[in-house]
């Protein structure tokens, strides 16, 4: 098997977990949000990350200490901005519903968190494959929204239509936007962080693919100070710290744990794919990435009956599909 075929093999995997983690948010209580997250946040962002590092990278302490505070506080800052863009996400559902600020906040990540590490390489506008990138995402534009639209009229046709005129929807596509451009910068984060990288693989001969969890580790440090810094600043609002000794708890303590697994298996699977493909790595792969975990999260939502008596919207779906399939075929093309 060539390299390049790993790499996509890799990515495909990477988005299975993408797609998936999600689901464990539906078993959050009996405890709060709050304490549920702080869980599921320390397992994704500090214990996986450093625990799978550290079993590849023996001296992965001392690459750390070797990078320069620029990189590191660099990519620990867009690790910091994607997580606001988290916060975000549950403030533009609250006002306009989970279709419209998916569709939104997916189709903004996947290509800002493409376009800007493009525009980071020097040279971008001489690679050959550039106008096939550019193509590949404008397709993935389309297919985003098309999903969008899908699940849009399907709340409709349910009588569920979240995006109710009591909300301020202006103001939450407007919260959407902002949090599709800053949930891109995780993508950023790991692109700048290829110094750390480095330092593993030159120093320490750590091979490429194993070295970019390294890098992960830097960026999550960031995404961690914003999002458990959050989930205990609303414990001790809400006076909520009592919720971690809840009865019965014990299965949202397991799919918390689960959730933040799958959460950062996407991103260390996918990290090590796009260490394969090369300097277009970051910019090829997270595109593909999140066009398929899309498709997956949907396949996940037509078993658990989401889409049941909503003929109409679920055809308008699978053309959206079939348009994001379209387009990761191009992305994947335009690196080969």
């Amino acid at each position: 098997m060539d390299t390049y075929t790993l790499a996509i093999i890799l990515v495909v995997f990477a988005s299975f977990f993408q797609g998936t983690f999600g689901l464990g948010m539906k078993y959050i209580a009996p405890l709060k949000w709050e304490a549920w997250w702080l869980v599921q946040a320390f397992i994704a962002m500090i214990f996986v990350p450093v625990i799978w590092a550290l079993i590849v990278i023996p001296d992965l302490f001392s690459v750390l200490a070797n990078v320069d505070a620029s990189t590191f506080w660099t990519a620990s800052l867009y690790g910091f901005l994607w997580g606001i863009g988290g916060i975000l996400f549950g403030v533009s559902v609250e006002k306009t519903g989970i279709s419209i600020t998916y569709g939104i906040v997916m189709g903004l990540a996947a290509s800002m968190g493409c376009i800007i590490p493009l525009f980071q390489i020097d040279g971008a506008f001489s690679q050959p494959s550039f106008p096939i990138i550019l193509v590949g995402v404008a397709l993935l534009l389309v297919g985003v929204g098309i999903t969008a639209i899908a699940g849009v009229k399907r709340d409709k046709l349910k009588g569920n239509n979240e995006s109710s005129t009591n909300k301020s929807i202006k103001l939450g596509v407007l919260i959407a936007v902002a949090s599709g451009v800053l949930s891109a910068f995780l993508n950023v984060g790991f692109s700048n962080a290829a110094p750390v990288a480095k330092i593993a693989v030159d120093s320490y001969g750590t091979s490429a693919q194993n070295a970019s969890l390294a890098s992960w580790v830097v960026v999550l440090i960031g995404a961690f100070a914003m999002n458990g810094g959050y989930a205990i600043y609303r414990l001790a609002k809400n006076k909520t710290w009592n919720s971690f000794k809840v009865k019965n708890s014990k299965k949202a303590y397991m799919w918390a744990i689960a959730t933040g697994i799958f959460w950062f298996a996407a991103l260390g699977v996918y990290g090590q794919g796009a260490a394969l493909m090369g300097d277009l790595g970051p910019v090829i792969g997270w595109p593909i990435l999140l066009g398929l975990a899309l498709i997956i999260s949907n396949i996940w939502a037509y078993r658990s009956g989401e889409w049941n008596n909503a003929k109409g919207p679920f055809k308008i779906l699978l053309g959206g599909l079939a348009v994001l399939i379209s387009a990761i075929c191009i992305l994947g093309y335009a690196n080969y």
